[in-house]
């Protein structure tokens, strides 16, 4: 059995999956697309680069991370139909993305989410020596979010699925129940929070591009992570701050409700408070982790075949 994988080229989490599942599994993994026996569409919106008639012989497994149904536009709904001549099985990242793809195909589904490198994300016990390394004060009570938040179309308007303006609002509810609350952001496209931020005189830390090493420390220094999104697949933030013992908080997407505690899941229509559960969280992830979480891939992918 050899696999071959497509790969973004974005600089993005999938990009990460890519290079890891060639490191991890050479012996099964071609990137000559006429050696391969699977081809896997990791990257399912960069699918027209790969020949179309080499994937007619193949066994295709297609994964979708997840579908914002209320930009699904005719065209997008269009180019996924065509796809899905193409396609044998769908992979989904999570039961949420699996009941997203059954409203638009009756291809066969298998649920399976992604994997964490403990050796990139891991919990460092010094904090307060890494809030020296980055000037953090002990005193100042952290959240981190490190997804982007901003259209790339304008670079101003808040990228709605990721609950911008839903983290804003879960960072006032901290300042009115705490002192010290600062704000830590990673990555780009972070313009409509770094407005927000600005608005209310909140400090804030920010670090564009990061490496993985630095990444890892910043989930470190924080006391609370908040996911706000309105629609993911993972998002693989979950599985970093469940592996490196981050406190975190989320809305109900993607993974989140498959690792976090009952406690840890808020909803803005309901006055409940969200608590995190950092020890139910470690305890869950450690189910996916490098290389052992390897193996479900492996049965999956020799049982479609």
């Amino acid at each position: 059995m050899k696999i071959y994988l497509n790969k973004p080229n974005e600089s993005w989490v999938v990009d990460r999956f890519w290079e890891e599942w060639y490191e991890f599994n050479p012996n099964i993994s071609t990137k000559s697309l006429n050696q391969a026996d699977i081809v896997w569409i990791i990257s399912p919106w960069t699918w027209k680069k790969i020949n179309k008639r080499k994937l007619k012989s193949k066994t295709v497994v297609c994964t979708i991370h997840h579908i914002d149904f209320d930009k699904f536009t005719n065209l997008e709904k269009k180019d996924f139909l065509k796809r899905d001549k193409f396609v044998n099985y769908y992979h989904a990242i999570s039961k949420k993305t699996k009941k997203q793809i059954e409203q638009l195909t009756d291809k066969p589904i298998v649920t399976l989410p992604f994997w964490i490198n403990n050796k990139k994300f891991y919990e460092i016990k010094e904090k307060n020596v890494l809030r020296e390394k980055y000037k953090i004060s002990n005193e100042e009570f952290l959240i981190g979010s490190f997804q982007r938040d901003t259209e790339g179309s304008d670079l101003f308007s808040p990228k709605l699925s990721k609950g911008p303006d839903q983290f804003i609002e879960m960072v006032k509810r901290n300042i009115e129940a705490r002192e010290n609350v600062a704000v830590l952001l990673t990555g780009k496209r972070r313009q409509y929070v770094l407005i927000e931020i600005e608005k209310l005189d909140i400090k804030y830390y920010y670090y564009e591009m990061t490496s993985f090493e630095q990444l890892n420390e910043l989930y470190n220094v924080l006391d609370l992570y908040i996911v706000a999104s309105r629609v993911e697949g993972g998002p693989q933030s979950i599985f970093e701050c469940a592996i490196t013992k981050t406190p975190i908080i989320s809305t109900d997407v993607g993974i989140a409700s498959e690792l976090l505690a009952p406690e840890s899941i808020f909803d803005f229509n309901r006055d409940t408070i969200p608590r995190p559960n950092v020890d139910q969280a470690f305890k869950e992830v450690k189910k996916y982790v490098t290389p052992d979480w390897f193996n479900a891939y492996i049965k999956m992918f020799e049982s479609l075949l």
